[in-house]
């Protein structure tokens, strides 16, 4: 096989001797011999060979006649090796698979989350009563508990009052100033103006209270919110044709819109409306304020009738009395 320095013309001006070029072409020689060894296989000779790194693939794509995962040029290989949120599946002692694991996602082994339908069973009356320990706690436990229970609510209230309290203002005196005797590295006129040490007085930066914060509060992502309560479902069971149809929902029919323009039959107009299922009860108040009027119109009318009589007997004793009174002076002038 010809070399790269055959194949390439030769250089005008010779910058190693005979030894060293030798050298350098057999070293190249090695290398090429070298890559190409770590070449994949020709087309039709790759029975049983599986491409392990990049250079298998020799900066080219994957072999479909090899059904394994292939990834060229790390294209499509997972960056986290995590297959997403998924969980893995678990399983207890005896081999069942634990479908509470997603519930424990995010908790800590100490919190108890009730997924099974035992944890609803009364401890009395569990199967497996004999393998729980209802042991009073020892002394020291209670005192450990007691003790954390103590601190953490400590911690609780001393956050409350100090969040409740005005922030004290620093009154503490600045440091007093240090002195530092300084020895330049290079002497001379130039760089120190001819002095061969010089005293540095050292003091604390006055700090301005008014001075806005120099950092920003970035606001943790909250914690995992407490565990779902269990959702226990009954064992199922087949559906009776009464249950089918009893669970058979009508379309919707409005009575104002219809966008799609279909035609909709009267009698479900009707059933949509809901006026069949609606039913009219009359209150009796109704007839007892009908009745009511009924009777004040006729006490109405019985009033106005007796004042008209009365009106009539007035007018008749008038006029009684003033023909009366004419009868008299006609008789007492007939007299005269």
């Amino acid at each position: 096989m010809a070399t790269l320095a055959g194949v390439l013309p030769k250089p005008r001006r010779q910058l190693l001797n005979s030894e060293q070029q030798n050298q350098f072409e057999r070293k190249f020689d090695e290398l090429t011999v070298t890559k190409q060894k770590e070449l994949p296989p020709p087309y039709g000779k790759r029975v049983g060979w599986k491409p392990k790194s990049l250079d298998d693939f020799g900066d080219g794509g994957a072999f479909p006649e090899i059904h394994i995962a292939q990834y060229p040029l790390e294209m499509g290989r997972s960056k986290t090796g995590t297959s997403g949120g998924a969980l893995t599946l678990q399983v207890d002692a005896e081999g069942n698979i634990r479908y509470d694991a997603i519930a424990r996602q995010g908790h800590t082994e100490s919190r108890i989350v009730h997924s099974q339908f035992k944890d609803l069973v009364p401890v009395n009356q569990r199967s497996d009563i004999e393998q729980i320990t209802l042991d009073r706690p020892s002394e020291d436990e209670v005192k450990e508990t007691t003790e954390k229970t103590r601190e953490a609510l400590e911690k609780i209230v001393q956050g409350k009052i100090k969040a409740a309290q005005p922030k004290n203002v620093k009154n503490d005196k600045p440091l007093e100033p240090t002195y530092i005797r300084y020895t330049p590295g290079q002497q001379g006129e130039a760089y120190n103006s001819g002095a061969t040490q010089r005293i540095i007085r050292m003091v604390e930066m006055p700090v301005d209270p008014m001075e806005p914060p120099k950092f920003k509060h970035k606001k943790i992502p909250r914690g995992p919110p407490s565990p779902p309560a269990p959702v226990l479902h009954s064992p199922p069971r087949k559906v009776s044709a009464k249950e089918q149809q009893e669970w058979v929902i009508p379309p919707c029919i409005s009575n104002w819109k219809n966008a799609k323009g279909y035609t909709i039959p009267l009698d479900k107009r009707l059933a949509a409306d809901g006026r069949g299922l609606q039913e009219l009860t009359i209150n009796d108040n109704f007839a007892k304020l009908s009745e009511a009027l009924f009777t004040a119109d006729r006490h109405a009318r019985e009033e106005v009738r007796q004042r008209a009589l009365m009106r009539e007997k007035l007018a008749q004793k008038e006029k009684e009395e003033k023909e009366r009174r004419l009868r008299m002076l006609a008789q007492k002038a007939r007299e005269e």
